[in-house]
């Protein structure tokens, strides 16, 4: 690995843990489901948001093993389902994502429109374990937005089907503004830029956990 990436790596899990979050590193995704086996016990409740990073890395293979409790919405038969399956997340043991950005100051950022992942980082779930492709390093928050809203944003709502400008166009409308310009964009009722959750200094020590792989992984 490039030695100016591995400096950022390393700089970004000792800040992610002096505030309070646990964090890990591993070379690839291959690494990436023997690491989580150690931090969930069988027969606990699992489950997670949307994530090319978790298809990526075969964690829906570990899941389905039988070994946990998972609340698997992709078996839902109707919205009400979902529905269920959301607010059951909650009180899981384990919930699992991907983030937007992590930043080498040890912050995290997300951004949700439906937001029933940001709102299970939040509170609920005894623990959340983010997996993030090294590709997520941001230098700050600054440098956050402007990967949301060219990178992130973008490719989620082109893989959704969403009738949104970042879709068509591949960056978002608010683009060439300043930071301020982190909650504006379009008014399309399908965009996914509703909710903008930063995660800094934890008040429950190593309830937040991070997994940064040496690899590009996810959006």
């Amino acid at each position: 690995m490039d030695e100016k990436l591995m400096k950022r790596i390393t700089r970004t899990i000792t800040n992610l843990r002096n505030n309070n979050m646990a964090a890990y590193y591993v070379e690839s995704k291959d690494e990436v489901v023997p690491l989580l086996k150690t931090l969930m016990n069988d027969g606990e409740t699992v489950t997670h948001g949307g994530s090319e990073t978790l298809k990526e890395c075969g964690v829906s293979e570990l899941l389905n093993s039988g070994a946990y409790n998972y609340l698997d919405r992709s078996k839902a038969q109707t919205p009400e389902e979902v529905e269920e399956i959301y607010r059951k997340a909650y009180v899981a043991d384990t919930y699992l994502a991907s983030a937007n950005a992590v930043t080498e100051s040890g912050l995290l950022f997300n951004v949700d429109g439906n937001s029933n992942r940001v709102s299970a980082i939040l509170y609920g779930p005894k623990q959340v374990v983010f997996i993030c492709g090294c590709n997520k390093i941001v230098r700050d928050l600054d440098e956050a937005v402007l990967r949301l809203k060219t990178v992130a944003a973008p490719k989620n709502t082109k893989r959704l089907n969403c009738a949104t400008y970042c879709a068509k166009e591949g960056e978002c409308l608010a683009m060439g503004r300043d930071a301020s310009y982190m909650c504006d964009g379009c008014r399309s009722p399908q965009r996914i830029c509703c909710n903008y959750v930063v995660s800094a200094l934890q008040r429950h020590k190593d309830r937040l956990k991070v997994i940064i792989v040496g690899e590009e992984l996810g959006y």
